[in-house]
């Protein structure tokens, strides 16, 4: 008989196997992981700019400079820090739905850009009357509205090819905290554009939750989709350029006479066709109304005094 304990031969027991699969750990801090680069994002919001700049023209039918667009993680009370406090201007903040990502954007702007944007609407330069700091009035509710819509279309054409995101206009508040889209410690996508437009220089922001960019922040990284996307816009560069040096040629109907096929075929020589003269010509391209003229003459020439840039639709725009 053996002085070896039983217990030794005796194989350790096993867990019971409940067929669940290992799960992956994250060993990067989350706040690590929050502030790394997102190459698309840059892509994004470079188109971003191109498409809203022509957005606000047909809004208010002002030229508006958007410079380039500068993208940082931040805190939702740093954010809000620059828009409390003694010095701080009159601000208007627009909720954006984000369909389908969860959880809502923030666009901050101060009160000049839509004293700017009314102006600009009902005839004006776009220039900036003293700062609001009453509540808005309804038409200057319907303006921020009609804008912030732009807004959302055309950053929802910025990210077509990365995502299908549809932004939203939800409402406007005066005050930042009754917007609810995060609370003070959230972290927050923030892009910042410059705007000129009139007399009006200042900022546009647009606050993303960074949590609503967690489900698809793989595409975002990808320095690949990135690349190509770059390589899109130098092509559609080059393009423009060849355009703006193509030759086009320009039309301008001095006057018009309507005449019957009876009194056309009984003309003679030295008979006289009255003609409808008008003081404003349309100067067409390939039949499209670019811009609204007198004429007369110039240095001993006739000549087209241009007085109004036309827009997509036809309606005057004074220069």
């Amino acid at each position: 008989m053996s002085d070896q304990d039983p217990s030794a031969d005796t194989p350790p027991e096993r867990a019971p196997d409940d067929g669940a699969l290992p799960s992956s750990l994250d060993l990067l801090p989350s706040d690590r992981r929050v502030r790394q680069p997102l190459p698309m994002l840059d892509v994004i919001n470079e188109r971003f700019v191109r498409h809203l700049g022509q957005g606000l023209f047909n809004l208010a039918r002002r030229s508006a400079t958007l410079g380039a667009a500068s993208v940082q993680v931040r805190r939702w009370e740093e954010v809000m820090a620059d828009y409390t406090g003694e010095t701080a201007l009159p601000a208007c903040f627009a909720v954006l739905g984000l369909q389908p990502l969860r959880g809502n954007a923030l666009v901050a702007c101060d009160s000049g850009f839509v004293s700017a944007l009314v102006d600009a609407l009902y005839g004006g330069g776009g220039t900036v009357n003293t700062p609001i700091e009453r509540d808005f009035s309804p038409t200057e509710q319907r303006v921020i509205q009609r804008a912030m819509t732009i807004l959302g279309q055309e950053y929802g054409r910025a990210w077509k090819d990365v995502y299908p995101l549809t932004p939203t206009f939800v409402r406007h508040e005066r005050l930042a905290a009754f917007t609810g889209v995060a609370t003070p410690q959230d972290a927050l996508v923030v892009t910042t554009l410059s705007v000129a437009m009139g007399t009006y220089e200042g900022q546009l922001r647009l606050c993303v939750p960074y949590s609503s960019l967690e489900p698809i922040r793989d595409v975002l990284y990808g320095p690949q989709q990135a690349t190509a996307l770059a390589e899109d816009r130098r092509w559609v560069g080059q393009l423009a350029r060849e355009i703006q040096a193509a030759e086009v040629t320009l039309v301008a109907e001095l006057a018009q006479a309507e005449l019957s096929v009876a009194d056309l075929l009984a003309m003679k020589p030295g008979d006289f066709i009255h003609l409808d003269r008008q003081p404003m010509v349309l100067a067409t391209i390939e039949g499209a109304p670019v811009f609204a003229c007198r004429y007369g003459t110039h240095n001993d020439r006739y000549a087209l005094r241009i007085e109004q840039h036309l827009g997509s639709q036809g309606a005057f725009h004074e220069q």
